[in-house]
């Protein structure tokens, strides 16, 4: 029915109001009672539950950061079966983001190339929203995504990523820092040794208790993952997401032309998955084994998840097949899972 949904109504739509859509349907969710009766059928099997960052994970399976920007459907996103929510990115400054149209599909692909540029509304407006989920009995794991404000040059960035760290470390599950995107100039700079160790270090020390993992993109060079992932344990992390979104438009079956008109702007979906996969066993092969890893990008099926599992992910996380499977993607993500355990 999705499928048909997709071809005929949504396909038509502008991907970005699409988006609007969706989310709005799905938060709405709680809002009428509806989506008890939906997590019924949702709700992860307690066997896929997992253990990491010192929290309970019900599925291993989450949102990536991006389709929840501000924490507004936290729950809905919880009772269609996803185990974790990463909320954002947030900034700490308030921010419009990049001039429309900056979402586009490449439905060959089963991909989306994306300039949305961190549209938010701010550290200081998402934090009692997160307090008020993060005490909520029964929700999905909740991690608050920090990015560096447009605004602020490079060199300010550490007081920058401070703000929004004091503001939802103590309002979230863990922190992730992203200094990966490609949409924000000069973000991607801060992944130099140099520049990377003392933001770390001090959004960890201001996150106090509440772990703090980093997002890096899948465009570093092999050993420039090393030696993010050696910085990682060196600095005493919680662990680190990989990867952001890439700037590579090889291998594509999407028209050129298409590809050309779309312009600027991180690819995410299927064409990601390969160098997602490598970068995760990049990593693993550094990191000590109980140190948490995320992996994201071109993640579609349970056979997908199970791979990342099997190459050492800790947790999965997935966003771009959200838009071309439907609602009810992470149910056939966890009982596919099951089958597959079974």
């Amino acid at each position: 029915m999705y499928r048909i949904l997709f071809s005929l109504v949504l396909s038509r739509l502008d991907p970005e109001n699409a988006h609007h859509l969706a989310f709005t349907v799905i938060r709405w969710l709680p809002r009428l009672g509806i989506g008890r009766l939906i997590e019924v059928f949702t709700r992860p099997d307690p066997s896929l539950a997992v253990t990491a960052l010192g929290l309970r994970f019900p599925s291993p399976f989450g949102v990536a950061a991006g389709f929840d920007k501000d924490g507004r459907a936290i729950r809905g996103l919880g009772q269609l079966g996803f185990g974790h929510v990463e909320v954002g990115t947030v900034t700490a400054i308030a921010q419009p983001g990049n001039a429309r149209p900056r979402l586009f599909r490449l439905v060959a692909d089963r991909a989306v190339i994306n300039r949305m540029g961190f549209n938010n509304d701010g550290a200081a407006d998402a934090a009692p929203r997160l307090a008020l989920e993060s005490a909520r009995l029964e929700r999905p794991v909740i991690g608050a995504n920090i990015g560096k404000s447009r605004v602020v040059e490079v060199d300010d960035a550490i007081h920058d990523y401070l703000v929004s760290a004091r503001l939802l470390a103590p309002v979230s599950d863990y922190l992730a820092v992203n200094v990966s995107s490609p949409n924000t100039p000069g973000l991607r700079g801060l992944q130099e040794l140099d520049k990377l160790a003392p933001l770390l270090t001090a959004v960890r020390d201001a996150a106090d208790e509440t772990p703090v993992l980093v997002k890096i993109s899948p465009d570093l060079a092999d050993d420039a993952v090393r030696r993010i992932a050696e910085l990682a344990v060196e600095l005493g992390l919680a662990g680190i997401i990989a990867t952001n979104t890439t700037l590579s438009r090889e291998g594509l079956r999407t028209d050129p032309a298409i590809v050309e008109a779309a312009g600027a702007g991180g690819l995410s979906g299927a064409p990601l998955a390969a160098r997602s996969l490598e970068v995760l066993r990049l990593i693993r092969a550094v990191v000590p084994a109980d140190m948490c890893v995320i992996s994201v990008g071109g993640v579609d099926t349970a056979a997908d998840v199970a791979e990342r599992l099997a190459a050492g992910a800790t947790l999965v996380q997935g966003y771009t097949a959200f838009l071309y499977r439907g609602p009810f993607w992470a149910r056939s993500i966890n009982r596919g899972l099951l089958a597959l355990r079974r």
